[in-house]
Parts: C-alpha cells; sequence; structure tokens
C-alpha cells in the first residue's frame, strides 16, 4: 500500500503581470498546505510500481511546499524568498527491487537540496526500506521503539550460459558496492564495519536503539 498526497482545490501560482496590484500579490502567493497532511509513504513490499508511486507524491509535495514571500511585505519590490516546507515519509517494508531502491534514494537526495524529508520507520524496516529510512534529514529521522531493522546481502539469482552467469553476477557486486557506499554516506557505518555484516551471509536483525547507534535512524518514539 502506498500513502500519496490528495491535492483539492490546487490553487495555481499567478503569473507576473504589469500591474503593480496583481504582481504584488503573486509575490506573496504561497499554496496551502494545511488542507492535507504532508506526507508519503509505503507499507508493503518495493516494486515498480510503488517505487513510481512514491516518486511521483515526493515530487508532488516537494512542489506543493514551495513557498514564496517578499523580504519586506511593506515593500512590493524587495527580493523575492523562496522556502521549501518539509514533509515526512513513512516506512514500513520487507524491502524489495534494489534498482527501485536507488531511484527514490536519488530523488531524496536531489530534493533535499532545498526540502527537509522526515522519515518515519514503523514496524518492520528491512532490506531496502533501511536505506530509505537512513536517506531522511539527519537529525529528523525516527523510528517506532518496537520496530525492527534489517540489513543483508544484495540478493539476486539466474539461470543460462556460464557467460551470461558471469555478467549477472558482476551486476550483483555493482549493486552492493554501490550499496555500500550509499549506506556508509547515510550513516555512521564505516565500509569495514558495514563489509562484516554482510559478509555474514544471514539477515542482521538491530532494535530502534542499535538503529540509531548506527546512524540509520535519529529519533526513538
Amino acid at each position: 500500500m502506498i500513502f500519496t498526497p490528495q491535492f483539492a482545490d490546487k490553487k495555481e501560482k499567478k503569473q507576473k503581470t504589469d500591474d503593480p496590484q496583481e504582481e504584488s500579490e503573486a509575490l506573496y502567493y504561497a499554496q496551502k498546505k494545511d488542507d492535507v497532511p504532508r506526507l508519503v509513504g509505503i507499507c508493503g513490499d518495493l516494486d515498480e510500481e510503488k517505487a513510481g508511486e512514491l516518486m511521483y507524491g515526493m515530487i508532488s509535495l516537494y512542489e506543493a511546499g514551495i513557498n514564496y514571500q517578499l523580504s519586506d511585505p511593506k515593500d512590493e519590490n524587495s527580493e523575492v524568498l523562496v522556502s521549501y516546507s518539509p514533509f515526512e515519509f513513512i516506512i514500513s517494508t520487507l524491502g524489495g527491487n534494489a534498482q527501485e531502491m536507488f531511484g527514490i534514494h536519488d530523488l531524496m537526495r536531489v530534493l533535499q537540496e532545498n526540502c527537509e524529508i522526515y522519515t518515519v520507520g514503523l514496524g518492520k524496516v528491512f532490506s531496502a526500506g533501511t536505506l530509505l529510512l537512513a536517506s531522511g534529514t539527519k537529525g529528523k529521522r525516527r523510528i517506532g521503539k518496537n520496530c525492527r531493522v534489517m540489513i543483508h546481502a544484495v540478493l539476486g539469482g539466474n539461470h543460462g550460459s556460464i557467460h551470461n552467469l558471469e555478467n549477472e553476477m558482476d551486476e550483483i557486486r555493482w549493486t552492493q558496492d554501490r550499496y555500500i557506499e550509499a549506506m556508509v554516506a547515510e550513516t555512521n557505518m564505516s565500509k569495514t564495519h558495514l563489509k562484516k555484516i554482510l559478509n555474514r551471509k544471514v539477515n542482521a536483525y538491530f532494535t530502534a536503539e542499535e538503529a540509531v547507534e548506527l546512524g540509520i535512524a535519529d529519533i526513538i518514539f
């Protein structure tokens, strides 16, 4: 299940005009955000369809959260200031496709150049979900006290000629290397520590407290 924003009666931003009064109104414009919760989320496995819905929801929230304000409200010729309202990303998943995980992760990094994303882990945050939880705005990543977090090595499988299998193994190694780089960048874990966890060849489970120690989350609630 995917939680995506529903915007009713969305007001369009006014275009610039030669009329000073209309121009002033356009500069003061800010989209109304109190009508709906500013959140998106996933509850279930991460597949191509759900990833697409998540990314669309994030982009919609990002664009709906752009605020325009004059630096001096009494002077319509003063500088126009632009700010971005944050939104929440709720995660409860067993994991899913690595490529979809990277797609969402990359989008989150781009959006966070302007907009904070508050990730929230509930119930289970496994596999691909762990990187997504860790990818939220640092200091604003929350996790439920009974939530479990799980990390494991990249999984894959194929059949065919030895050449095809070797090619697929190269792809799996590339995916694992990129996953390690992303996790190290988003958490407190070193590359050596994370590789030790992945080399156990079993699922590695963590409590909410351990997730905070590892830098996957910041706040337990």
